[in-house]
Formats: C-alpha cells, structure tokens, sequence
C-alpha cells in the first residue's frame, strides 16, 4: 500500500465530514459544520492520508497554549493559536478497511514530525481507556483522567514531550 499524506485544504470538507461519520458514533462524530470551521482555522493542521487517491484517514487538532484538552476546543476552532506551544489531536480516523494496516500510526508520525518542525513542546490528546496502549506505543503518556465529557464517554488525557 502507497500511503501519501497531504494537508487538507477547504475543499476536502465532505470528505472529512464522511470519513469521520464512517468511524465515530454519532454522540462522538464532529458534523459538517465544525469540519468547516476546522479546514478554516487550521488546515495546516490536518492531515489526510490517501491510497492510490482514495481518502482512507485523517488527523487533525489545534495548537494552544493551554496544557490541558478541553471540550470547549473541539467545539470552537477559533481558540486556535498559530503561535501555540501545544499541538492538540482531536481526531484520528481510519476508515474501517485499512485499519490495522498501520495508517493511523502513519499519520500520528507525520503529526510529530509536523509538531517537530514547528518546535512545539509537545501533543496533547484525549482517548478512551483501551487506547491507551495504542497512543503509549508512540511515545505518549498516560496523564489521567480527563474532565472531559465528549459524547458522554469517559476520556483519558495523554501527552508527548518534543
């Protein structure tokens, strides 16, 4: 499989839309509209893998100042900071066929690297307990429980030092 991975641009908007709806409950998936204003606040802060030209995962997030995610970021893509020390991940996508295949680690990789080149100190994250394992394989570290409420779910904070 020939992975490439590509910053989104506005015009990937129902793609995204699509591919998050494909793999989110609905009570977790961001709608179109939050997806609009994402792409408009910080695209360079998205990235979408494709094989061969078909969309197959996405991974995107803010960068702040602050040290902690909170649902308030993934409800308002205005709080984005270009200038920020802390690159957030909202959400890692991989459509249902490719997973397993190494696309979602793909696309945590190329999120360090981008985080690196913009010397943040770091990406902060948010998951569900049985993911722990998945995200601590990259190098991020359990920090707790979250306060986050998203979609009803209980949420786990973890973070990677640059």
């Amino acid at each position: 499989m020939d992975i490439l991975i590509r910053k989104a641009i506005t015009a990937d908007l129902d793609l995204v839309t699509h591919i998050e709806a494909t793999c989110f409950p609905p009570a977790e998936a961001a709608p179109r509209e939050a997806f609009k204003e994402r792409l408009k606040y910080y695209s360079g802060h998205f990235l979408i893998a494709f094989d061969e030209g078909t969309p197959i995962g996405f991974i995107d997030g803010f960068v702040s100042d602050d040290e902690i995610l909170t649902d308030e970021m993934f409800a308002d893509a205005s709080l984005h900071n270009p200038n920020g020390v802390w690159q957030m991940i909202f959400g890692l996508n991989t459509m249902p066929e490719y997973r397993n295949c190494g696309v979602g680690g793909r696309l945590i990789e190329a999120f360090v690297e981008l985080a690196r080149k913009e010397k943040r100190k770091g990406i902060i994250l948010t998951c569900k307990e049985e993911k722990i394992p998945y995200y601590a394989k990259f190098g991020f570290v359990n920090e707790g429980e979250s306060e986050s409420n998203h979609g009803g779910a209980k949420w786990y904070q973890m973070r990677i030092r640059l």
